[in-house]
């Protein structure tokens, strides 16, 4: 029933679907004090903005922009192939793709929370084989439209689990392409605190150990989401494999982020201390605590 009814709404034009998903981003940030809450700190303590009149100014852009990243999965996740192939109008050095296929060592495509991250997985879907890692969210409907989404053209997802990590390490040896979201906070022994914003933020180390594994090159995408629903520009950079490290690959993301810091998903609890895992050292807490004072 409900993907009838979302490949039904995915033919209306994006600059409706975003004027929708804005007006949605406000009703969810007047109606949620702990998800405003969360996303008026983390955009504040990052630091992107100075002085009150532009981080207000910001503040209200990036309440809109999630909004947008919502209600635009309908056109990403049900519009017809054809339809979604026209979403990226431009694609910024796609020449660094075709070289590391070209190497046959495999490919990790980095994509943070930022503008339309899951364009990215299907514009190279259409082009190569792609597995994209994927967290199973809370609420189990919303697993299989997921998945039905996300698994177009020649892209595969896998769970977040041992089997799913698996699936990467052999789509890698096969040099084929990989997905993983490098700002997505891991569970307890899948990561290490690593400063992101000035803030310790447990960070993942398996792009890290998929890349040591397999040679495979690096590259960071970001898809971002142009004014008035006219579509998504992709912007693609080569990380060499020494700025891996978990404090470098957070300065990588930074660096993404700064370009449009009101389209990054500052909602996203990504300061959260996973189950089980220890929290952050003392000095990058007290790190925190200064920049707060």
């Amino acid at each position: 029933m409900l993907p009838s009814i979302f490949r039904l709404l995915a033919r209306l034009p994006l600059s409706w679907l975003h004027a929708a998903g804005a007006a949605l981003g406000r009703v969810v940030y007047w109606c949620s004090p702990t998800y405003a809450a969360r996303l008026r700190e983390n955009l504040v303590e990052s630091g992107v903005c100075g002085g009150e009149a532009q981080c207000a100014a910001m503040l209200d852009a990036a309440i809109a922009e999630a909004g947008k990243s919502v209600t635009e999965l309908v056109a990403v996740w049900y519009g017809r192939d054809d339809d979604v192939a026209r979403l990226v109008v431009e694609c910024e050095r796609w020449e660094i793709v075709e070289r590391a296929r070209a190497r046959g060592r495999g490919i990790l495509f980095l994509t943070p929370h930022l503008g339309c991250f899951e364009i990215s997985a299907l514009y190279a879907a259409q082009r190569m084989p792609i597995t994209v890692l994927y967290r199973p969210p809370k609420r189990r409907w919303i697993e299989p439209l997921m998945i039905e989404g996300r698994s177009r053209w020649r892209a595969t997802v896998a769970p977040a689990n041992l089997r799913g990590v698996r699936m990467l390490y052999k789509a890698l040896a096969r040099g084929e392409a990989v997905g993983l979201l490098p700002d997505q906070a891991p569970g307890e022994g899948e990561g290490v605190w690593a400063e992101f914003f000035g803030r310790p933020a447990y960070t993942m180390t398996l792009g890290k150990r998929l890349q040591q594994a397999s040679g495979a090159t690096v590259i960071m995408a970001f898809a971002e989401r142009l004014p008035d629903g006219r579509g998504f520009r992709l912007h693609l950079e080569e990380l060499a494999p020494e700025h891996l490290d978990e404090a470098s690959l957070n300065r990588a993301v930074e660096a993404q982020v700064r370009r449009r810091p009101e389209q990054y998903l500052w909602s996203y609890n990504r300061y959260k201390t996973p189950a089980g895992a220890e929290p952050p050292p003392a000095k990058a807490q007290g790190t925190r605590h200064k920049a707060q004072g």
